[in-house]
């Protein structure tokens, strides 16, 4: 997989069959992107889960904050990394533990390494996109009954 370039239908299938997302990152304050990513996200429909260890048991427009990727009950479709490039290794390879089918890591965060693990282990690899963003700008090829 070319990580530098990403194919629209490539971006398209994995919005398309998501249902949902794990935001790892998710900040409390409305202001930040990931909030705004987090309430974007989940006004197109899909079930959003907000992952920050500082906030667990806090509610974030009106879900409830996982401490982990390990806390979530039931599948997760996609794992939204809104932490550093660094951290993108660890949260990755909790992706994995969890049975993700994606690995996305949002807009200045890359790891490459990240990715191979990811898929070696069967997982789809999105970077330095933001799910945002991809899904406004690909918004006519996604609207179908199920998104």
């Amino acid at each position: 997989m070319n990580h530098d370039h990403y194919c629209d239908e490539y971006l398209i299938q994995i919005l398309s069959e998501a249902r949902r997302f794990a935001l790892v990152g998710a900040s409390m304050k409305k202001s930040r992107d990931s909030s705004m990513v987090f309430e974007y996200l989940l006004s197109k429909g899909y079930d959003m889960i907000p992952v920050n260890p500082g906030h667990a048991g806090k509610t974030m427009f009106g879900q409830t904050v996982h401490g982990s990727l390990f806390d979530i009950a039931g599948a997760v479709d996609v794992v939204d990394i809104f932490r550093n490039s660094r951290a993108a290794f660890q949260v990755t390879e909790q992706a994995i533990g969890i049975g993700a089918k994606v690995v996305w890591m949002q807009l200045g965060v890359r790891n490459d390494e990240a990715a191979r693990m990811a898929e070696d282990a069967g997982l789809r690899v999105v970077m330095n996109r933001c799910p945002k963003i991809e899904y406004a700008r690909l918004e006519a090829e996604l609207k179908s009954p199920a998104v």
